[in-house]
């Protein structure tokens, strides 16, 4: 797997890959019928177009030549001092591989002024939240509203400040 910067003809496997990874993700969660809601809303083509035309972010896909094995969304504040992990999904299959490591990487590198980089994560997400710990992040807060406002999906807040590691 390399890592590279998405283009328009990636968008239709981004989509794929985060319908995929979200009903293996959250159908034990949501159900399936509110999944398959979500991702049809949050990540439509159109969705993710406005995404990859995007100022002020980075838009990254994990590809190994024949798929896509994960993708990382990630914007920074007007200042460029603080950057919002919006997504990072690895397809199923690929998990555990390193490849999570390899995209967050990639989203630090992108911005070198940020000096605090936030994400949100589902709380009943466990192996998320495993990851997440392990390349430094801390729980921050909560949120009621994950993804988009009004979403009413509560989640964890995390944060890492650039130069902190996981152990």
């Amino acid at each position: 797997m390399f890592v590279r910067t998405a283009s328009e003809r990636d968008l239709k496997a981004v989509r794929d890959l985060l319908v995929e990874t979200w009903h293996a993700t959250y159908d034990s969660i949501y159900g399936a019928e509110r999944v398959t809601a979500i991702t049809d809303d949050w990540y439509s083509l159109e969705s993710l177009k406005r995404r990859l035309e995007r100022p002020n972010a980075e838009f990254l896909v994990a590809d190994d030549g024949k798929q896509l094995g994960g993708m990382a969304f990630a914007t920074v504040d007007a200042a460029g001092t603080s950057v919002m992990l919006n997504q990072l999904y690895v397809r199923p299959a690929f998990q555990g591989r390193g490849i999570g490591g390899m995209l967050l990487d990639e989203i630090i590198e992108s911005f070198p002024d940020a000096t605090l980089f936030k994400l949100e994560v589902e709380e009943a997400n466990a192996r998320a939240i495993g990851f997440y710990r392990l390349q430094g992040f801390v729980q921050s807060g909560r949120t009621a509203n994950c993804g988009a406002e009004q979403s009413g999906i509560p989640a964890l807040l995390f944060e890492r400040r650039r130069g902190e590691v996981g152990r």
